[in-house]
């Protein structure tokens, strides 16, 4: 089975991140349905060590400001709906059920904090790409952002020190008028080796 190019444009081609959105409100239920596709993505042992905090009240909203950088502050607060990205240092727990084809899953996280945290980091990072390619699908406008200071993050939303912050993603509406021009990617030859 092959995809359309419409769906691939609309996926990355003529995709942008969102800098800014409209007034227009974005369902919880839309939200758990981003989810439930993006929880399908691969992750290394069926790990799946991201988690999802979401912000759509202005209380939630402005215990995150005081962490953003000052060039996120407006587009975040525009933004209907800012996902805290986060990292389970302890999502071997779960690993009895995700990876039940290896009943020795579990066991080899919790002896390798290395490895744990390894691949905690790796596999969260793919789940929140997932999610971002699952919102834009189901036509919702991205904005991802590091610019924050993760450790006041996580000190507010994460203080027992399970989870942590890998990254914040508005999502909502796009507003067009806030686009920047889009920036040139690398070529194939700059960043491809073939042996």
């Amino acid at each position: 089975m092959s995809i359309s190019k419409e769906a691939i444009d609309h996926l990355f081609n003529d995709a942008r991140t969102a800098n800014g959105f409209v007034d227009k409100p974005v369902a919880l239920s839309l939200l758990k349905q981003i989810y439930e596709i993006a929880k399908m993505g691969p992750t290394s042992m069926n790990c799946q060590p991201a988690r999802f905090v979401f912000l759509m009240s202005p209380e939630a909203k402005a215990r995150l400001m005081p962490a953003m950088s000052p060039g996120n502050v407006d587009k975040t607060n525009s933004a209907p709906v800012s996902v805290i990205v986060a990292t389970d240092s302890q999502f071997f727990e779960h690993m009895p059920t995700v990876f039940p084809n290896n009943p020795n899953a579990k066991a080899l996280f919790e002896g390798n904090a290395a490895l744990a945290a390894g691949t905690a980091s790796r596999n969260g990072t793919l789940s929140g790409a997932y999610f971002m390619i699952a919102a834009r699908a189901l036509g919702l406008d991205c904005g991802p952002m590091s610019g924050l200071d993760v450790a006041k993050v996580n000190a507010e939303f994460f203080p027992d020190g399970r989870y942590t912050t890998n990254f914040v993603l508005n999502l909502g509406y796009g507003d067009s008028t806030k686009l920047f021009a889009r920036n040139p990617r690398l070529s194939f030859e700059q960043v491809v080796q073939v042996l």
